[in-house]
C-alpha cells in the first residue's frame, strides 16, 4: 500500500514539472513578452494577461493555422496549441501594435 502511495505521489510531481514546463507569453503594456517564439509543433503556449486593468484579445489567422481567444480578462490565461508547421503572426484584436511571431517546426 505504501508503495502505491508513492507511486501516485511521484505520478503527481511528474505532472505538475510537465505543466510547468509549458511556454508562457506574458501580455502587459500593450506588448507581447517574448515578441518572438520558435516552439515544436503540437506546443501548447499559455498567453497570460498580466496587465491589471486591460483585456486583450489574442488571435491568429493563416491559411494552415486559425484561433481566436475571445476577449481575455486581466489575470487570464489561454492556452493555444500549434498544431501546424509554419511561421504565424499572433496578434492582439484590441491593441494592433502587439506582434508576436511564432515559428512552429
Amino acid at each position: 500500500m505504501l508503495a502505491l502511495a508513492l507511486g501516485a505521489l511521484s505520478g503527481l510531481l511528474v505532472t505538475g514539472q510537465l505543466q510547468a514546463s509549458g511556454i508562457a507569453v506574458s501580455q502587459k503594456g500593450r506588448m507581447f513578452h517574448p515578441d518572438n517564439l520558435v516552439v515544436a509543433r503540437g506546443e501548447v503556449v499559455t498567453f497570460v494577461n498580466d496587465d491589471s486593468d486591460l483585456l486583450h484579445h489574442v488571435f491568429v489567422e493563416s491559411d494552415t493555422f486559425n484561433f481566436d481567444s475571445g476577449d481575455q480578462e486581466p489575470g487570464s490565461r489561454t492556452p493555444i496549441t500549434f498544431t501546424e508547421r509554419g511561421t504565424f503572426q499572433v496578434l492582439c484584436g484590441i491593441h494592433p501594435k502587439m506582434k508576436l511571431v511564432v515559428r512552429v517546426n
